[in-house]
């Protein structure tokens, strides 16, 4: 299977062309936070208050990355598990959100969203936090500080490795990927 290699921002359009299984490289800048930044850009929606960032056609990494060594732009850099941001993701999606990058499933809630607003779901490897690092050339916090490594920031990737494991057309590796084991070897059920 070839590598997509995409630039930011992601427009709906290339969200919509993107299926499970699609692996790609992703360049350009992506926006970093993990729930407590989510939380409170809701609440300030719901307050009537504008973002610290346009979503529109952004992609955001559920990423709590560790301080970075002398000489490094970040430390490591995992994700972290997406359901944590369910409760919040469809808010951004409405706002023109088009990706999320994590890792595990995702609610219901969140999938209808991304079908309706033409958002993808990426997964980056857990555990290959200290890889995934080398790909980020910039980390600059933009909003929530106090927050530490869970506040909302930009990072500028270049070849960031990530799989399309939820796509706008309700398509989820999570179910079809290991459909062709089970089938050998229906044991594992």
């Amino acid at each position: 299977m070839d590598v997509v290699r995409l630039t930011t921002p992601l427009t709906e359009e290339k969200a919509r062309s993107l299926r499970i299984g699609d692996r790609v490289l992703l360049t350009g800048t992506i926006y970093a936070a993990r729930d407590a930044a989510h939380k409170r850009m809701v609440e300030a929606l719901e307050r009537g208050e504008a973002l610290p960032v346009d979503l529109r056609h952004q992609i955001i990494y559920y990423v709590g990355p560790s301080p970075a060594k002398p000489g490094q732009v970040i430390g490591a850099a995992g994700p972290t598990t997406a359901g944590r941001m369910d409760r919040y993701a469809p808010r951004l999606m409405e706002l023109g959100l088009t990706g999320m990058i994590g890792k595990g499933n995702r609610a219901q809630c969140v999938k209808d969203a991304m079908i309706r607003y033409g958002t993808v779901y990426l997964a980056a490897t857990g555990g290959a936090g200290a890889l995934l690092a080398r790909c980020i050339r910039s980390y600059a916090v933009l909003a929530y500080a106090d927050l530490g490594p869970e506040a909302l920031a930009a990072m500028d990737v270049v070849d960031f490795p990530a799989v399309v494991v939820g796509d706008c057309e309700g398509g989820e590796l999570y179910v079809e990927g290991p459909k062709p084991y089970v089938a050998e070897m229906p044991e594992l059920v």
